[in-house]
């Protein structure tokens, strides 16, 4: 077509899953072209951004934790690409109370079927080895010692820079208004621009905002959008809960909490999994739910012994969740040329993976991990019953 812009990848959002494709796809050669609703560089206003996100081998089953030694070597190849850090270790303990809502055994059975060492310990066990934690002797703990954090603040950055030092051309305040699929690829429609994008592949990226892109190809996925948000808290003596002192941990149970050692910023973070309330992309808010601080605060006060001072800073962010909380990634149905991305409110820490994965996708290439859990028209989302399983 006279007067479009011709590529082969066209990447729609460019948070963390479509910034690493975006890298993936322009080192193996491909031309690519990104775009992002809000600024480049990294925003407030999606999933990828903060300081800190979990990177972890321990998972419910044995899938996903092989899918997690994949993520970490894909984060080592963009470490090595950038020389930049993206990943920090510092251990991880999942803790499972009497009659959690989580089983144990479904996070111990997938670790061994899949060759990762950890260790079982008792309340008493945790409690010596991390004395700012304060649990039970009836408390199931699960620790692994490559848990650690990756940063959005860090790694989004530098995964764009890497793309455009290899040709890909990104742009933000760019909205996609249309996709139009034609007989050999999709054209684009892009706010600001007065000539159409052609496009061989285009990879759906948009969190959530993914049903808004994906209208115009007459699919939308039964979604939920929570407005959720994290909390750093006061420490008079940081000392035990520096970086190499406290481990990542998440309370295996609902409601599911989880936290950090101290890291990007002052304070202890500490979040509920699921807690918040349903909103969009557009209508979200930007201050904090008392009624989340309030139970954040309560559990923070138990779980470290009164150690904790208030909530010095709140950031809220979205979870864009699955009725299964799988992760999508696949093509739209009747539309092989449209990939849709979408990691579930869990997937930060495979956002390399994503990238890599997707790459292999547009250049028409198989990867060697199973994608069939995460169709599009997997049962959970084709034919959703409304019943929400979120955690894991």
């Amino acid at each position: 077509m006279a007067g479009a812009i011709e590529t082969d990848l066209a990447v729609i959002g460019l948070g963390g899953i479509g910034s690493a494709t975006a890298f993936f796809a322009a080192t193996s050669g491909m031309r690519v072209i990104g775009f992002e609703r809000f600024e480049l560089g990294g925003h407030a206003r999606g999933a990828s951004h903060d300081h800190s996100r979990i990177i972890r081998r321990s998972y419910h089953t044995e899938d996903y934790v092989r899918l997690a030694a994949a993520a970490y070597d894909a984060w080592r190849e963009v470490e090595a690409a950038s020389g930049d850090r993206c990943l920090w270790t510092t251990g991880g303990v999942d803790l499972f109370p009497a009659g959690a809502a989580i089983d144990a055994t479904t996070y111990t059975a997938a670790m061994e079927a899949a060759g990762v060492p950890f260790d079982r310990l008792t309340g008493a066990d945790v409690r010596r080895r991390w004395p700012s934690i304060e649990v039970g002797d009836d408390i199931v703990a699960l620790y692994q010692a490559d848990t650690g954090i990756v940063s959005p603040d860090r790694s989004v950055p530098s995964l764009q820079r890497l793309a455009t030092e290899r040709g890909a051309d990104l742009r933000g305040r760019s909205r996609v208004r249309e996709l139009r699929p034609l007989d050999a690829g999709v054209e684009l429609s892009v706010e600001g621009l007065d000539v159409p994008v052609r496009a061989a592949t285009v990879v759906v990226a948009a969190d959530a905002w993914t049903n808004d892109v994906l209208a115009s190809v007459d699919l939308q996925l039964p979604l939920a959008v929570l407005q959720e948000q994290v909390s750093y808290y006061h420490v008079a003596d940081p000392g035990p809960f520096a970086l190499g002192r406290l481990p990542v941990w998440i309370w295996m149970d609902e409601p599911s909490f989880y936290g950090f050692p101290v890291f990007g910023r002052a304070g202890v973070k500490i979040a509920q999994d699921c807690g918040g309330q349903a909103v969009t992309g557009d209508t979200r808010r930007f201050a904090a739910d008392p009624a989340i601080l309030s139970r954040t605060d309560a559990f923070a006060r138990t779980f470290f012994g009164g150690r904790l001072g208030p909530a010095a800073h709140t950031a809220t962010c979205l979870y864009t969740l699955t009725p299964d909380r799988n992760f999508v990634l696949g093509p739209v149905p009747g539309q092989p040329r449209v990939i849709v991305a979408l990691g579930a409110a869990h997937g930060y820490k495979f956002a390399a993976w994503f990238g890599r994965t997707l790459a292999a996708l547009a250049a028409g290439r198989q990867p060697d991990d199973d994608l069939a859990p995460f169709a599009v028209d997997r049962p959970a989302l084709a034919a959703p019953t409304g019943v929400v399983s979120w955690l894991v």
